[in-house]
């Protein structure tokens, strides 16, 4: 690639992703909507439906997102009735957060998402699955030099 081209948009991984995580979100907002849930609530409610009782460190780490992302989402969600948010009497420093009754019913209504986006993507589930494999293992590499600096 000649110099011109290196600064050229449409050469640049980095907006690729980007323009490419925005519109998977758009897929992702009709099918949502009827759950009532935002893109970044539904990956909240993926984690707790996981593991109910979760620190919120240990949530920001499997989303890689900060306290102060997470904290108004949590509020959010807790006045949805679908969490539980306390202090862990061990350690009044740790928000522990549990899924309610609601929260965990949800997630019976949940299962169709997955599958209802990725129709209309028209990929094979195993193209799926090996190209989220390869994105996993760049997401790791790039976190691995932002823990590094």
């Amino acid at each position: 690639m000649n110099r011109n081209e290196i600064l050229k948009l449409d050469n640049q991984f980095c907006f690729a992703v980007y323009a490419f995580s925005r519109e998977m979100t758009r897929l992702y907002r009709p099918v949502l909507d009827k759950l009532g849930l935002t893109y970044t609530q539904y990956i909240v409610l993926l984690v707790l439906w996981e593991q109910d009782v979760i620190t919120v460190k240990e949530l920001g780490s499997r989303l890689y997102l900060d306290s102060g992302t997470l904290t108004p989402l949590l509020k959010k969600l807790e006045g949805m009735e679908l969490l539980r948010r306390n202090r862990d009497p061990r350690d009044e420093r740790n928000v522990i957060i549990r899924l309610t009754e609601q929260g965990l019913t949800l997630k019976e209504q949940a299962y169709e998402v997955p599958e209802r986006v990725f129709c209309q993507v028209g990929m094979a589930p195993e193209e799926v699955v090996s190209l989220k494999k390869r994105i996993t293992e760049l997401l790791e590499q790039v976190h691995q030099i932002k823990q590094e600096e």
